[in-house]
């Protein structure tokens, strides 16, 4: 394990401290309304302070792109920091959040941490070295696009395109076994590369939304892209992730519909 995972590992367990002494304890005071529908928290403010500092500590001249703080200028390696995605379930009490991490050099994805403190699970990867969770490898699910059970996310910052989604959702929903929309797309993509869904689609999301799960998916044996089949999720925000055996069906639809 490199130093850099061990170091994004160690800011994401201090990161979950912070996180689970807020959690259910929020006071009404503690909680700011960013824009529409887009919250943050002390929780988010405090989780990424302690993740900046604990970078900073063995890498003080790395970039960081954080949610909360913007960019932290510095040399060609680059971190993604999501201090608390799924806010919103955080603050109702839901236990579907986590810390996203991930890490670039020289414009590659090359390690990733996330760690969803009260589920327990921390998932890991590194480039060319497989995915994990708790330790043990996983891997994305083989069965067919239609047994598939694929998530999603609502394009809450992008109503413009909300008639556009319904009907790209609509022919995904008919076409598979099942849809799941669960508040956090680090862990839908988390859940995608361990083979509990077996795609995720969402847009309109930031890159700190996305960096973090994107080799994961890629080490697990999945695959990765945007709208329009090309790389570039973190310019457009837009993202889908799938095991290989329901990316074709589910990019088709959801190209025919969104990409372009």
């Amino acid at each position: 394990m490199s130093k850099v995972l061990e170091t994004a590992i160690e800011a994401s367990k201090r990161a979950a401290e912070v996180l689970t002494h807020y959690y259910t304890r929020l006071k009404e005071t503690e909680i700011e309304l960013k824009a529409k529908n887009d919250y943050v928290t002390e929780a988010d403010k405090r989780s990424e302070m302690i993740i900046i500092k604990t970078i900073q500590e063995s890498f003080p001249q790395h970039s960081i792109i954080a949610e909360e703080s913007g960019l932290h200028s510095g040399n060609e390696w680059k971190w993604y920091i999501d201090p608390l995605d799924g806010t919103k379930n955080f603050i109702h009490g839901l236990p579907i959040f986590c810390i996203s991490i991930g890490i670039e050099y020289r414009g590659e994805l090359v390690a990733t941490v996330i760690n969803a403190p009260v589920l327990g699970e921390i998932f890991t990867a590194e480039k060319g070295s497989g995915a994990y969770c708790n330790g043990k490898r996983i891997k994305v699910s083989n069965r067919q696009f239609e047994e598939a059970v694929v998530a999603t996310g609502f394009p809450f910052r992008g109503k413009d395109l909300l008639d556009k989604y319904l009907l790209c959702f609509r022919e995904v929903f008919l076409k598979v076994s099942g849809v799941r929309r669960c508040g956090s797309a680090a862990l839908d993509l988390a859940y995608t590369a361990k083979g509990v869904f077996d795609g995720f689609w969402e847009m309109s999301l930031h890159p700190w939304d996305i960096a973090a799960c994107v080799l994961l998916i890629e080490e697990a044996g999945g695959k990765v892209s945007d709208f329009n089949g090309k790389e570039r999720y973190l310019e457009s925000g837009n993202i889908i992730g799938a095991s290989k055996n329901t990316y074709d069906g589910l990019f088709k639809i959801v190209h025919k519909h969104l990409g372009g």
